[in-house]
């Protein structure tokens, strides 16, 4: 049988025997850890290049998508409207890939 005194003895021992190990515990830190300047700098530099290369690369693309357009257009012309070449099908796939590529790129951003 359990007396009162064993049961409060075993919970002071608990109590005493536990304290130090929670002391020992890390303090939860309060968010993410701070960045040194250098680093955000560095970021922020990083991030100017992507978005320049991003840029150029979609300039690249619309003047792509520009010159492939005027083919399918030059094609269309010559054609009538008993013929369609293959030529124009593929020229108007390749547009609509390198459109969606384009759109990708822009939602990404």
């Amino acid at each position: 049988m359990v007396t009162v005194q064993r049961l409060a003895l075993s919970c002071l021992l608990l109590v005493c025997v536990a304290t130090p190990c929670v002391a020992q515990l890390p303090a939860p830190t309060q968010g993410p850890p701070q960045r040194s300047d250098q680093e955000e700098k560095m970021r922020r530099e990083q991030e100017k290049r992507m978005n320049k290369q991003r840029h150029e690369d979609l300039k690249k693309d619309t003047d792509k998508i520009l010159e492939l357009a005027t083919q399918l257009k030059d094609y269309v012309d010559k054609s009538n409207e008993n013929v369609l070449s293959v030529d124009v099908v593929k020229k108007a796939e390749e547009i609509e890939k390198l459109a969606r590529k384009v759109k990708d790129k822009m939602k990404a951003y």
